[in-house]
């Protein structure tokens, strides 16, 4: 499981600065998640070492009011879901009655904290972070979040002790199960369509939102390839959360997402395709994982509902055109054989090896179908393509301006490999690179005899 980091401070020390910095975003990547408010913002956040899931919080004050009052809950919950503490505080500031309060606070939940003196810059280190000593956390760490100064190193002094994982993507399992994550939200039959698959009872699938408390990690074996399906609570947004074992849904989802190869998108054909679903589905496309939609209860629709579903679908799905959509029962069984065929599908697709002399006779063939448009007056030109990494594919491009490349033709090209080597159910990733320039910094290559000499010609031909 990925480790999870919670930043915590009062008000307008940095803390969204920092998740910004961790996530690589300019501003939340995931503000709108299902079941998150405004001011409890999750994403992925990475360093050269680590990988992780970092919460952003409002900041906290000794007696709210008006909204800071459900503010104040959103950040306990915080605290509560994270393995680890970031208490942010303003080193311009010094140390404040409010940072007093806030490590009170922190301080009762016993996780494992390390402070983080932001706006740190222009500053000896250890006069930036002396007076921090007081709080009682260790040795506090001098940064920078608006200048990026510091960011790494903090997050692995607070990740202090866990073994190193770089930010790449996962490997082929090499004869291990197929993970395969079930998500979406609560009801949907997410675990009915799990015990179709394994052919019993094994989950506890019950008409009540909120029944799965839990991820739920179920072997299965399908024509001799083994799975195993994750099971996962349903998100909802925060302000239905009532229970309070519900409030780690979005960490278990996270989670479970990032670890998974192959993500089943469950729906309810019942209900309208929300903004939460088109969310959540987001987050999976945004990790790189392949993907498959299963459209559920369509025995349970007319004829009028369903043309209405496949609308919603094309507009608020449009991005997940990878992604094969199935309409099922998976309490009836009706198209569930379908839908496994392409999560099998769809998980060759991601690891499959695409070899270089193959990818490059695509490439020249997209060119020929469209050149690469003009930049500052001059051509984008782009040489061979050879394969990056799996998981999802990733294809690099090498040529002349390569990172010059238009979003529009980089999606054109992305298109081309997709259909040339099938790669259905997972997304491509297209990087480019310029070739560097083999005299690039060398200077009077010629002799001082020949320099002469070509400046002679020069004047010669300009006259």
């Amino acid at each position: 499981m990925l480790p999870v980091i919670a930043l915590v401070g009062r008000p307008n020390v940095g803390k969204s600065t920092i998740f910004n910095v961790l996530t690589r975003t300019r501003d939340a990547l995931v503000a709108d998640v299902p079941g998150v408010t405004r001011d409890r913002q999750y994403g992925f956040g990475s360093t050269d070492r680590h990988r992780f899931i970092v919460i952003d919080t409002g900041g906290l004050i000794e007696t709210p009011r008006g909204v800071q009052q459900p503010m104040a809950v959103q950040t306990q919950r915080a605290i509560e879901e994270a393995g680890h503490i970031v208490f942010v505080v303003d080193g311009r500031e010094g140390l404040t009655p409010s940072d007093l309060f806030v490590a009170n606070m922190i301080r009762r939940s016993g996780k494992p904290t390390v402070v983080a003196v932001n706006k740190s810059e222009g500053r000896d280190d250890e006069i930036a972070v002396s007076e921090f000593h007081a709080l009682g956390f260790g040795e506090p760490r001098a940064l920078s979040a608006a200048h990026r100064q510091g960011i790494d190193e903090l997050a692995d002094a607070v990740l202090a002790g866990i073994e190193p994982a770089g930010p790449g993507d996962q490997p082929e399992p090499d004869g291990q199960d197929i993970r395969v994550c079930v998500i979406g939200r609560p009801n949907v039959g997410k675990s009915t369509l799990i015990n179709r698959l394994v052919g019993e009872e094994r989950l506890i699938a019950f008409d009540e939102p909120g029944t799965t408390r839990d991820t739920i990690l179920v072997p299965f074996e399908r024509d001799g390839r083994k799975f195993t399906l994750v099971d996962t609570a349903g998100v909802r947004r925060r302000a239905r959360v009532d229970e309070a074992v519900e409030k780690f849904s979005v960490i278990k989802a996270l989670q479970a997402i990032e670890e998974a190869n192959v993500v089943v998108g469950v729906l309810d054909a019942r209900d309208t395709v929300a903004e939460q679903d088109a969310t959540l589905l987001g987050i999976v496309a945004d990790r790189g994982r392949a993907m498959v939609i299963a459209v559920n209860k369509w025995d349970h629709v007319s004829t009028e509902q369903r043309a209405e579903i496949r609308d919603q679908l094309d507009v608020r799905l449009r991005f997940l055109d990878f992604a094969p959509v199935h309409f099922i029962s998976a309490l009836h069984g009706s198209g569930v054989g379908e839908l496994m065929q392409s999560v099998e599908a769809a998980y060759d697709a991601a690891m499959r090896t695409l070899p270089t002399p193959e990818l490059t006779k695509v490439l020249e063939g997209a060119i020929q179908q469209h050149q690469p448009p003009l930049v500052r007056g001059r051509r984008i030109k782009l040489r061979y393509a050879h394969q990056g990494g799996r998981n999802p594919p990733v294809i690099v491009i090498h040529g002349t301006q390569a990172e010059r490349t238009p979003e529009d033709y980089r999606r054109f090209l992305g298109n081309c490999f997709r259909r040339a080597f099938d790669l259905v159910g997972t997304p491509v990733r297209v990087e480019f690179r310029s070739e560097e320039n083999p005299f690039a910094g060398r200077r009077n290559i010629l002799t001082p005899r020949q320099q002469r000499s070509r400046k002679r010609m020069i004047r010669h031909v300009r006259r």
